[in-house]
């Protein structure tokens, strides 16, 4: 109660009716998730893309099959973390009844 308290007085005399356009930055947040999410994917498919080249062009060369390995593999694993973290929000978000979260995808 008393950290609630304390959260809402820091906002106060931070950012004063803080607002973007007439929107809060929830809002702002809430507008933008859907753009972060289509550029996650495009930007997965073009780091697949370069490391996918990048082996193909390594000529057999055992470090640069093994850069071009890694950019696979680690845009493949920021494809998990993003993916992973948008049904963990939506699954928190419909166990906790936030339709916020719900409506925002």
């Amino acid at each position: 109660m008393q950290l609630a308290q304390n959260l809402d007085e820091i906002q106060r005399n931070a950012m004063p009716n803080f607002k973007f356009a007439g929107q809060s930055i929830g809002d702002v947040v809430a507008g933008l998730l859907p753009y972060l999410f289509a550029g996650a994917g495009l930007l997965l498919l073009l780091f697949l893309l370069y490391g996918g080249i990048s082996l193909m062009l390594s000529r057999g060369d055992p470090k640069a099959m093994q850069s071009a390995k890694e950019k696979i593999s680690g845009a493949l694993i920021g494809f998990i973390v993003v993916f992973a973290a948008y049904w963990i929000v939506q699954i928190l978000g419909r166990m906790l009844g936030i339709e916020a979260v719900i409506q925002t995808f």
